[in-house]
């Protein structure tokens, strides 16, 4: 199944037309769209906020990582200023998300098939 949106009012996709999708394109009932959009954050946030990694096959990986204290500078006035320890998340594009993002063929793909 695919999905399609037609245009974006705003530079972001938002959690509210992902809804809008599920019930334009499953045929979910809004309520039920917006709660199933809710969920799937929700898991992923959980799941970050435990230190657990986070795959979503053929998209990409969430990943936190520790970042070690080190010092810094006020770009304004050149202070030396301590930035402390902070735990931060990373995203990793899967190869696929990186293949269609450059307009090349998905692996297993040929050129030729877009001739």
């Amino acid at each position: 199944m695919e999905f399609e949106v037609d245009s974006l009012e705003t530079p972001a996709l938002t959690k509210a037309q992902l809804a809008e999708l599920l019930f334009e394109q499953i045929g979910l009932n809004k309520r039920e769209s917006k709660e199933m959009v809710d969920a799937f954050f929700e898991l992923i946030a959980s799941r970050l906020v435990d230190g657990t990694d986070v795959k979503i096959s053929g998209f990409g990986n969430f990943q936190i990582r520790s970042k070690a204290p080190r010092p810094g500078r006020n770009p304004r006035t050149g202070e030396m200023i301590p930035i402390r320890a902070r735990r931060v998340v990373t995203f990793h594009a899967s190869h696929k998300l990186k293949a269609l993002i450059q307009g090349e063929p998905e692996p297993g793909e040929s050129a030729s098939e877009d001739a």
